[in-house]
């Protein structure tokens, strides 16, 4: 068998996630049914990680064994991106692996990115591409609770009800915030990350920007390793997959 690695871009909006589900299309399954035409062969797959549904990527990694070298992959590339790209998705690499490369178990650190428009009018040409908040946003208060939730903690305030991994326990390698204009870019990066912890730690930072909660009170919410107190999880249309680093 023949390992390849994948890098894919995609809109998540139309879609139900990565993962395959039972109900609803997904990219996962979209790719894998389009590899299987062209190799003439069931392919199977393997995601360095799932996005939930509505969360785009910049560079998912995905990797996929089949029987034969693929021969010419820039042509091959071409005929796999003339099926996905109206789908809103494009494969932009393929590469030849060794069999020992796992899309997510050789994963040494996964980038996400947040982005948040705080302005008055709703955006237009970047609508369902980011998090549209009116009230203005306190962004040195953001910084202060950014700088909280820095390296090794139990962060089971930011974890889904149906997160299935087996620890809380999380490092967060570092945390940028940047604004131009009335953008805010706010990006995560961590070895690995629980259901939901990404949204739920911007919805968070959001409450303090705005000054519903005050330092104190965001610390104490943390600390507390109750998911009930987390503020409401940031709407998936902000969040991006940026990329992963092996």
């Amino acid at each position: 068998m023949v390992r390849y690695q994948l890098l894919i871009e995609y809109v998540g909006t139309n879609f139900r996630g990565w993962q395959i589900q039972k109900k609803g299309s997904t990219i996962q399954g979209l790719i894998q049914r389009k590899l299987s035409k062209l190799l003439k062969e069931k392919i199977t797959l393997n995601g360095s990680g799932r996005t939930d549904t509505g969360v785009h990527a910049i560079e998912q990694s995905a990797h996929f064994d089949c029987k034969n070298e693929i021969i010419d992959l820039t042509k091959f590339l071409k005929s796999i991106n003339y099926f996905l790209n109206d789908k809103g998705i494009a494969i932009t690499k393929i590469k030849k692996k060794s069999n020992q490369f796992h899309s997510r178990f050789s994963a040494k650190q996964r980038i996400y990115k947040y982005i948040i428009f705080n302005q008055i009018s709703a955006p237009v040409i970047e609508k369902q591409r980011g998090w549209h908040v009116r009230k203005p946003l306190d962004l040195e208060l953001i910084k202060q609770g950014a700088k909280r939730l820095l390296g090794t903690n139990d962060y089971s305030t930011f974890r889904s009800s149906s997160c299935h991994a087996k620890s809380p326990i999380r490092t967060i390698k570092s945390i940028k915030i940047k604004s131009i204009k009335n953008k805010i870019e706010i990006e995560f990066k961590s070895q690995s990350f629980l259901q939901q912890q990404v949204r739920s730690m911007v919805g968070c930072l959001k409450y303090l920007g705005e000054k519903k909660w005050d330092i104190k009170t965001f610390d104490k919410i943390f600390k507390s390793k109750k998911r009930v107190l987390c503020a409401p999880p940031a709407p998936p249309q902000g969040l991006y997959l940026l990329r992963v680093v092996y």
